[in-house]
């Protein structure tokens, strides 16, 4: 009798059990799925804000792709959580079942020895003699009330989730309990990931605003700032606009050299006999910039080319002309004040005895003007046509200089 209420007070003992089984699954079932997400916000959390944005996107597919065909995600836990209930409660009753035939078994073994020991056929003869008739009934109907349970959890067996939970591994409290306390260490790491990432997001939302209302009150610094930008590209000859690519010192320098070619050209038609003509060009050659170029004009051919077509004689004379033409131009522009002296170096000996003549001619001419012109060449020819000179003459203790008249 004590072992049968003792049967039956380990099957009623069962169900506490069995709901604090069912709620360490459905617990741990939560700290998984907790752990998961801790885990892939602890990996977001150095990212800048577009990985943020990125793991965000991601998170809306996993939870699109979790949540299945439930309307949330939410629901589909839940429905997922009543399964998981089920299982349990089917295992639970399986064990319970298994567990209270086994004691049953058990007991009546254990009866069957006593009262075969004690002499008795059966265990029901011994009882027979040893309870009345209220202790009978009593244990009777606790006896039916076993069975019915046994009934019942016979019936709950042949359902089919019973039957899908009884093939489940046994549980393992100790390991749930384990996995139960690193679910909530992630979880604290990741709420504590989670609150940083919201603040450096706060920050990031500041900072957005910030550069946004920077951007706004530069952009008229920006406008002066392109508007000056354009000019000095146009005068530096680096824009599109400035279709020579020139710069500005060379277009003012291009104005200046107009007058000199002009003033030049009054010499070169009179040292050429009136055949070159010198005028400024602006037309760009190979990768040069334009401004500042010089062609002649050739009276003979009608045609106008390059200085660097010019022979060694006609490029002295040319070279010769513009030196003549910069001095009237600078004495002009300086109010009066005269270059008084002129040194010429070489360059004579290029020259044919016509060309010669006509060049020696112009320096007269400038020294009508009160000039005073130097020549220094190797040239013998100018001696006869030059009379007051100095002459270096080379000796063996060093040069010597002599006066000639």
């Amino acid at each position: 009798t004590d072992e049968h209420a003792e049967a039956h007070r380990l099957a009623a003992a069962t169900n506490p059990a069995r709901e604090a089984l069912t709620a360490a699954e459905r617990e741990h079932a939560g700290r998984l799925a907790q752990r998961q997400e801790a885990g892939e916000r602890i990996a977001a959390r150095t990212a800048a804000r577009e990985a943020l944005d990125a793991d965000r996107a991601r998170l809306a597919e996993q939870i699109a792709a979790a949540r299945g065909e439930s309307a949330s995600v939410a629901a589909h836990a839940e429905r997922l959580t009543r399964r998981v209930a089920l299982l349990a409660d089917a295992a639970e009753a399986v064990r319970a079942e298994q567990d209270a035939a086994l004691r049953r078994k058990e007991a009546d073994d254990r009866l069957s020895d006593a009262a075969f020991r004690a002499g008795f056929d059966t265990p029901q003869a011994a009882a027979a003699t040893l309870l009345d008739a209220a202790a009978q009934r009593d244990l009777q109907h606790r006896i039916d009330a076993w069975q019915a349970e046994a009934a019942a959890v016979a019936d709950r067996r042949a359902e089919q989730d019973a039957r899908e939970a009884a093939e489940l591994p046994p549980a393992r409290p100790a390991e749930a309990s384990s996995t139960h306390d690193t679910a909530e260490w992630l979880l604290r790491e990741a709420a504590s990931a989670h609150a940083t990432a919201r603040e450096r997001c706060a920050e990031l939302d500041r900072l957005s605003r910030r550069v946004v209302e920077e951007v706004r009150r530069l952009g008229p610094v920006r406008e002066e700032y392109e508007r000056v930008a354009r000019l000095a590209g146009l005068t530096a000859g680096t824009s599109a606009d400035n279709e020579r690519k020139m710069r500005l010192e060379s277009y003012v320098l291009a104005a200046r050299l107009e007058q000199v070619a002009a003033a030049a050209t009054a010499r070169l038609q009179r040292m050429s006999a009136g055949r070159y003509t010198l005028v400024h060009s602006d037309a760009r050659t190979g990768g040069r910039r334009a401004g500042l170029g010089l062609h002649v004009v050739d009276a003979w051919t009608g045609s106008e080319r390059d200085t660097a077509t010019l022979s060694g004689g006609e490029t002295f004379f040319a070279s010769l002309a513009l030196a003549l033409g910069l001095a009237d131009v600078v004495t002009e522009e300086a109010g009066g004040v005269r270059l008084d002296t002129l040194f010429i170096d070489e360059g004579f000996g290029s020259l044919d005895d016509q060309t010669l003549d006509e060049v020696l001619d112009v320096l007269d001419s400038l020294r009508e003007r009160d000039r005073s012109v130097g020549i220094v060449s190797h040239v013998a020819d100018l001696r006869r046509r030059i009379p007051a000179r100095l002459e270096v003459v080379k000796e063996r203790h060093g040069s010597t200089v002599h006066h000639r008249l």
